[in-house]
């Protein structure tokens, strides 16, 4: 008996820890994409400006740090926080997928359900939402690379492989899919990062001040990021 309460206590602290590792670190990440967000509005002061900002970037805090010594830091924090975002959101729903009754591949019914099957926002939207980002993310920053990844155009200048993809309806149209899902996924993450973190304390979602600031911020994030590739292609900003 004492074995198995252990095991129970233990099992309880890591899926605890777990909550709020993935708290912490998709609050990380979405500190990093307000950054890049202002980073990326400076786009509309002109290529120069733009490409001398980007540039730029890779000496900060020199001689402190070696050149784009900062950046690289920045990096391995970003990169670590999207493993550790991963590996959490992945053990948990193995966890709550056992703990569902799943027998195989197939679900408990219940009536509560239209179609039978008990869901909720986040089961239905977060897992697929999650691996959308992801994809989304892998192919932004391999657009970002020197010549990579250069839809529309290769070209020393990010501003003009900016401007050369998003010419490109399919690049805009991939894009907009890929903010829609980082857009749900800030939702329902910032809510529930907060809540994980005991700053939450309404009875109902509803009654959350924190379900407004994550709507504030899943629209701000999906409208700061959305108004370059719309500017460029509905509007040819940038390209005379």
């Amino acid at each position: 008996m004492t074995t198995i309460q252990t095991r129970r206590t233990s099992a309880k602290r890591s899926t605890v820890a777990l909550k709020y590792s993935m708290a912490v670190s998709g609050l990380v990440m979405l500190g990093y994409l307000l950054v890049h967000m202002y980073g990326n509005l400076k786009f509309f002061q002109g290529q120069e400006y733009f490409d001398e900002y980007l540039a730029g970037l890779e000496e900060l805090f020199t001689p402190y740090l070696p050149e784009g010594g900062l950046l690289w830091i920045m990096r391995v924090a970003l990169i670590t926080a999207l493993v550790v975002h991963v590996y959490a959101a992945m053990t948990l729903w193995r966890r709550n997928k056992a703990a569902a009754g799943y027998v195989g591949a197939t679900r408990y019914h219940s009536k509560k359900g239209r179609t039978g099957i008990q869901r909720s926002y986040a089961s239905f939207t977060m897992r697929w939402g999650g691996i959308i980002l992801l994809l989304f993310i892998i192919g932004h920053v391999a657009q970002m690379l020197p010549n990579w990844l250069a839809p529309g155009g290769a070209s020393d200048s990010t501003y003009e492989r900016v401007v050369n993809g998003f010419e490109l309806w399919w690049v805009v149209l991939l894009y907009t899919i890929g903010l829609v899902a980082v857009g749900f996924h800030l939702w329902h993450g910032f809510w529930s990062a907060l809540t994980t973190l005991g700053q939450n304390r309404s009875a109902t979602r509803n009654e959350s001040t924190i379900t407004w600031v994550s709507t504030f911020i899943a629209a701000l994030i999906c409208f700061g990021f959305l108004i370059v590739p719309f500017a460029v292609f509905f509007f040819g900003v940038g390209t005379s």
